[in-house]
């Protein structure tokens, strides 16, 4: 296992008494069946899903003596029952803290980047939000131009704030050399959002997708994450009611929404890395926090199952094939016989993620946006 001697320097075993005996859990449980990293290492060649928890807050200024996080999530997540057996799951631990902030981002990033080396679909337990800078830069690291897809309240460009999980965003964007060809956000609430933030992202051709929005066609929301490779998702998104450690807004998503939404990630064959953050324990009442993101998780492994599944779009008998025109375009759209999932041509003979919705507009000889800002990328 010499791909494991180097990431080990970053990490520290899985430590949490409820996951250290196997007996608390019943058979089929994740907690039986996942391999986790306490005296061994796990032999990571056949995983298919690898956790790693980053418990790093300094970002957001926070400073506890107890940062167990990402534990809180695991004692959860380990409860609820795997049904699909023949999905690998591995815990392989937690980040070493570093002496500085930036020497934790370096370690996240090492660790990141070794596993995309291997292939593997990473899920970060973080950590505040500006840990999506280490989870991006281990692309950069390999030089690998990217889709990025960020689910948040806020748009965390605050060129005022001293906070780096407040502006993050901005380095993350505008850093050079930058290997971002595509930004989406998704689950914004409007009122925490200037315009002009708004007009912004929108002349860089970005898409944003406010909470309403998302809420009321979620289908929508699949050819995003199935275009997208890099998912970094804030509990901020979802309301308070389902998330309490979550004091930002009464308002956002529902847990089902989450959840939703992280299926479709789990969907996405292009998606390899996923960091879901800024879960605080102790504003977590009775761990309803814990447990929404731990079924967020379960949800995941349920759409990386049905996603295994989907047939290549060379494989042409496994698809219907729609012949259409619009705006005197010709083009075609592709939907699977295996998960009804659309695909559309653009000029370039490319096909992109698209919507049934994208079809139903070309054929009334109307521009479906995605179409059109693809084309203007």
């Amino acid at each position: 296992m010499l791909y494991s001697l180097h990431i080990l320097d970053y990490l520290d075993p899985v430590n949490v008494p409820e996951i250290s005996n196997d007996e608390e859990y019943k058979d089929g449980q994740v907690g039986k069946l996942i391999e986790v990293y306490e005296e061994e290492f796990p032999d990571l060649l056949q995983a298919d899903l690898v956790l790693v928890g980053c418990r790093e807050e300094r970002g957001a200024r926070r400073s506890r003596t107890v940062l167990d996080g990402p534990d809180r999530i695991r004692r959860q997540f380990y409860q609820l029952y795997h049904w699909h057996s023949d999905l690998r799951l591995v815990d392989i631990g937690n980040i070493k803290a570093g002496a500085s902030l930036n020497d934790t981002y370096a370690a996240l990033r090492s660790v990141v980047s070794e596993l995309l080396g291997l292939g593997k679909t990473i899920i970060i337990l973080g950590g505040s939000h500006d840990l999506t800078l280490a989870q991006y830069q281990s692309y950069v690291s390999r030089k690998k131009l990217i889709e990025v897809t960020c689910v948040d309240a806020l748009i965390d460009i605050n060129i005022d704030s001293t906070l780096r999980s407040e502006n993050f965003l901005m380095e993350l964007l505008t850093d050079e050399p930058n290997f971002i060809h595509h930004y989406n956000h998704i689950g914004f609430q409007s009122y925490y959002v200037h315009p002009k933030m708004l007009e912004t992202m929108d002349k860089l051709r970005f898409d944003c997708f406010r909470v309403g929005k998302v809420k009321e066609f979620i289908d929508e929301m699949e050819p995003v994450l199935r275009n997208s490779n890099m998912l970094s998702f804030d509990v901020s998104a979802i309301a308070h009611a389902f998330a309490p450690a979550n004091f930002l807004s009464p308002n956002g998503l529902s847990g089902e929404e989450a959840c939703s939404i992280m299926r479709y990630a789990g969907l996405s064959p292009n998606i390899s890395s996923i960091g879901i953050y800024g879960y605080i324990p102790e504003n977590d009442e009775h761990d309803i926090t814990a447990k929404q993101i731990a079924q967020m998780l379960w949800y995941t492994v349920d759409g990386r199952n049905k996603g295994q599944r989907e047939a290549s779009l060379t494989d042409k008998e496994y698809f219907v094939e729609y012949h259409t025109a619009f705006a005197e375009v010709q083009t075609i759209f592709l939907q699977s016989k295996k998960t009804n999932r659309w695909w559309m041509q653009l000029p370039d003979q490319k096909f992109i993620a698209c919507s049934y919705q994208d079809y139903l507009l070309a054929s009334s000889n109307e521009v479906p946006e995605r179409w059109l800002r693809a084309q203007e990328r």
